[in-house]
């Protein structure tokens, strides 16, 4: 396997605006547990190993009960997620796979009934910030936990 540049140092710029960006999304009107939620489920969806290993400690660090962690894969046959939370994960699935023919109205209406205008829109551009770090670090094989000490994230006590 080759080495891969490190995008972020080589256009510092614009990992700075996309940190911004992120930092942003962090703080819409979408409730912190259920951006961990969908962070993790796209990056699942990704296969961006850098991504999951990061939100699956920051959910612990921020309280996530450990099984829902586990269950977040398998969300639809789980109890452990409520409708809202079950509506978000849809809408994750469904913008980080984009169907052929666009998103299906059942879909979309399932989301706006747990969603106001503002929450979708936020909640939308959340996906999209995620999507984006997924396919950055994907690309660019970044190492899961390679930030953990720079973020934080050995404070997750997982091993």
């Amino acid at each position: 396997m080759s080495q891969r540049i490190n995008a972020f140092a080589k256009s510092p710029e614009l990992f700075k605006k996309y940190i911004e960006f992120s930092t942003l999304v962090k703080s819409s009107a979408i409730e912190a547990p259920l951006l961990h939620l969908i962070d993790i489920r796209a990056s699942q969806m990704n296969g961006c190993g850098f991504c999951l290993d990061m939100h699956v400690k920051e959910a612990k660090i921020h309280g996530e009960r450990e099984l829902r962690l586990h269950h977040v894969a398998i969300w639809r046959e789980s109890q452990l997620f409520s409708d809202r939370e079950r509506a978000a994960l849809a809408w994750t699935e469904v913008l980080t796979r984009l169907p052929e023919h666009g998103v299906p109205d059942e879909i979309y209406e399932s989301v706006r009934a747990h969603f106001s205008e503002k929450e979708l829109s936020d909640l939308s551009f959340a996906i999209m910030a995620i999507n984006g770090w997924n396919r950055l670090n994907v690309g660019f094989r970044t190492p899961p936990g390679s930030a953990d000490k720079a973020y934080g994230l050995d404070k997750a006590n997982l091993e």
